[in-house]
């Protein structure tokens, strides 16, 4: 795996899949357009090596493709997560001492993923206190589109801890630079950051605030993972990239960071200070309106000696968060089937962003059973957010857009397949009727049953028999060739 964020772009651009802009780049809109470029044809990483206006270099579109995502996860297809694991909840209680025996090896392994506590490392090569710092020079923060209420930070490590467990959280939360010395801090109201502020707020107290930007990539992919509250975002950049991420505590707050980040914001928030934050152009391809969220008030910067600082834009879709997105649907999933086994694969497209389609497809075993999933799903942590849910049957490709359109929409008679629901709505939903709180809808295309009040016989699908296919396939291409 890669040590640190400059390792994998040494990488890339040993496969040539770096592009380096020596031309000067305003870091105002400029620096978008070319990025919107690059994703939307598929391009390489980019390194703007002259930012108008600063010296540190940007690098964007990281993960811009799923050849590059899969790159920075070390691994060369997402089963090998899936059977990884699997490896790892398959491991049965010990009846006796050989078993133990047995667990030892995979226990070490385990083991040797847990974050593991340094003195120092490359984030501190250069320590800068409140007054030698500014956030507005020495950050090449970037103004995605023209109606953002500013330069915003995209890509931060946010880490917080809870107050009452000490458990470390690291969630990726967007940061409006208002001036020098403070942002904004968009946790939402459903995310761990907001429940560790809500603790703070109960007690009258201020929250002790790192946020490191620019760490190896599999490790700040993980501060995206919608993971559950007790799961340590570290553990699992560990495991994903078979090494335990290297944590070194912040000079002036007790929060540790990744040891090979490129910059790291110590500070704090009061909970009760609220500022305007936005517009925002968003992930959904729409701008989110500005409203009231904490200020984040840096009291000390940390960073290398010369440091890379890391972008991604979002907007209308496919932009790089499809691919990260993609690759939390692939990692999840094998969870997701240990809770509810039925499932036999899960597809959230890109155009959905993230929370408003899923499609599953089911090993279904009574009537009704679509229905069963479709509820698990909005009782389901972050997935709770889903507005549209469609379940299909085992035999369908969900990743197969076309497929999918055509079975729903042969298979479904919406006086009778529609599930409608209320409940949370992710923060982001411009359209549900109040703010985070909103309808959903269930689209049941399985083949019904008489039991769930189908009295005629299914249809079956029209095939051609294999060895037909393959015969006649051979003749097609020895014609399509002469």
């Amino acid at each position: 795996m890669y040590k640190d964020l400059r390792d994998f772009m040494k990488a890339l651009e040993k496969d040539g899949d770096l592009l380096r802009v020596r031309e000067e780049v305003d870091p105002r809109l400029e620096i978008t357009e070319v990025l919107d470029r690059a994703v939307k044809e598929g391009g390489p990483a980019v390194l703007f090596e002259k930012v108008k206006g600063y010296s540190v270099p940007v690098l964007g579109n990281v993960m811009g493709t799923h050849r590059r995502m899969l790159k920075a996860l070390g691994i060369s297809s997402y089963d090998e997560v899936d059977q990884r694991i699997n490896a790892f909840f398959d491991v049965k209680q010990p009846q006796g001492l050989l078993d133990k025996l047995k667990m030892l090896p995979q226990l070490a392994e385990l083991a040797s993923f847990m974050p593991k506590a340094v003195k120092s490392g490359p984030c501190k090569d250069v320590i800068l206190k409140k007054g030698q710092f500014d956030l507005t020079r020495d950050l090449p923060v970037c103004t995605c589109w023209p109606e953002d209420g500013g330069p915003f930070i995209t890509l931060p490590m946010v880490f917080t801890k809870d107050r009452l467990s000490g458990k470390r959280n690291c969630g990726m939360y967007r940061m409006q630079v208002y001036d020098a010395a403070s942002t904004g801090m968009h946790w939402q109201v459903h995310k761990q950051g907001a429940k560790h502020a809500r603790q703070a707020l109960r007690a009258g107290e201020k929250i002790e605030v790192a946020v490191a930007i620019g760490s190896d990539p599999a490790t700040y992919f993980c501060g995206a993972m919608p993971l559950p509250d007790d799961v340590d975002e570290m553990l699992l950049a560990g495991f994903i990239r078979k090494s335990a991420v290297e944590m070194v505590p912040c000079e002036t707050v007790d929060v540790e960071v990744p040891a090979n980040s490129e910059f790291v914001l110590e500070g704090w928030v009061d909970p009760a200070e609220l500022k305007r934050e936005g517009p925002f152009g968003d992930h959904t391809g729409y701008y989110s309106l500005a409203d009231d969220y904490p200020v984040f008030h840096v009291e000390c910067v940390t960073r290398r000696k010369d440091p890379l600082y890391v972008h991604t834009i979002v907007g209308r879709p496919p932009m790089e968060d499809a691919f990260m997105g993609y690759a939390i649907e692939r990692t999840t999933l094998p969870l997701l089937k240990r809770q509810m086994p039925e499932v036999t694969d899960m597809h959230m497209p890109a155009e959905g962003v993230f929370h408003n389609l899923m499609i599953l497809a089911i090993d279904k075993q009574y009537p009704g059973h679509a229905r069963k999933v479709m509820h698990a799903i909005w009782g389901l942590g972050q997935a709770m957010f889903t507005k549209v849910v469609i379940v299909v049957d085992r035999d369908v490709n969900v990743q197969d857009m076309s497929e999918v359109a055509w079975r729903v929409l042969a298979n479904i008679d919406p006086g009778r397949d529609l599930e409608l629901a209320r409940g949370p709505a992710d923060a982001l939903e411009h359209a549900s009727q109040y703010f985070a709180y909103g309808g959903k809808v269930g689209i049941d295309a399985t083949r019904k049953w008489k039991g769930e009040g189908f009295d005629r016989d299914w249809p079956e699908v029209i095939t051609m028999p294999g060895d037909v296919r393959a015969k006649m396939g051979a003749l097609w291409e020895n014609l399509r060739t002469k």
